[in-house]
């Protein structure tokens, strides 16, 4: 049993008895940590305004022999206003944290994620990308070892004539092969940018057709590797 500090942000909360909530908080250091945060229902809780979902936090635990630590203190580090006035930024806000819930192990460092996520976040206090969510996604997908492929063809190796897309078997095929749906190559164009180091570019780009058919290929990438919905998706519907 021990106190430990470190930074994060909070993806997930929900209501314990009376007057605490449990909180999921993605950090820098110790991975997904699931804590207590007693009391911060209460109107006279000296820090339940900044125990809130989508905060940045510099926190310190108490970890006891239970598997829920509790939060014993938390400064607030951002908590990005122009996402929280903006229905539509604070929906794709709430996506990504869920994506991040879904991957994140308790416990497990992933600092990486941690990074991305507060990234991610502070890309749209500044602006409100399009593409951001499916972008996010295809990232996170990156980092934990599934990337589509997306410059031969998974069956037979082709280079050329790449029409469609089947998550099922982890990328595109070529004409010949055909499986899958086809896929403009305006959209396999962006996510080639998108993994392969033009993101500030990829996010500058307005909606239109291809960016529709980024975001339903980058869903069905999600829901085929990671096995769940995100929720938070009907928010942005």
């Amino acid at each position: 049993m021990a106190h430990y500090r470190d930074s994060g942000v909070v993806v997930r909360t929900h209501k314990l008895g009376e007057a605490d909530r449990i909180l999921s908080i993605i950090t820098e250091n110790n991975g997904k940590v699931r804590a207590v945060a007693k009391g911060v229902r209460k109107t006279r809780s000296r820090y339940g305004g900044r125990l809130e979902l989508l905060r940045h936090l510099d926190l310190q635990f108490y970890q006891g022999r239970g598997d829920l630590d509790i939060v014993t203190q938390a400064e607030t580090r951002d908590h990005w206003p122009e996402i929280r006035d903006d229905l539509d930024r604070l929906g794709k806000a709430l996506t990504i944290a869920e994506a991040v819930d879904q991957v994140v192990q308790d416990k497990q460092q992933n600092r990486e994620a941690y990074r991305m996520l507060c990234g991610a976040l502070e890309t749209l206090q500044r602006s409100d990308p399009v593409l951001i969510v499916p972008a996010f996604m295809l990232k996170l997908l990156a980092q934990e070892g599934v990337a589509p492929v997306l410059d031969e063809c998974v069956i037979g190796g082709e280079i050329t004539d790449l029409e469609f897309f089947d998550p099922r078997i982890g990328g595109v095929t070529c004409a010949a092969h055909q499986r899958g749906r086809r896929v403009s190559s305006s959209a396999l164009e962006l996510m080639r940018a998108t993994l392969g180091g033009a993101l500030a570019t990829v996010l500058e780009v307005q909606q239109a057709a291809h960016t529709d058919e980024v975001s339903a290929i980058a869903h069905r990438l999600w829901e085929f590797h990671i096995e769940r919905r995100l929720r938070s998706t009907e928010l942005l519907s």
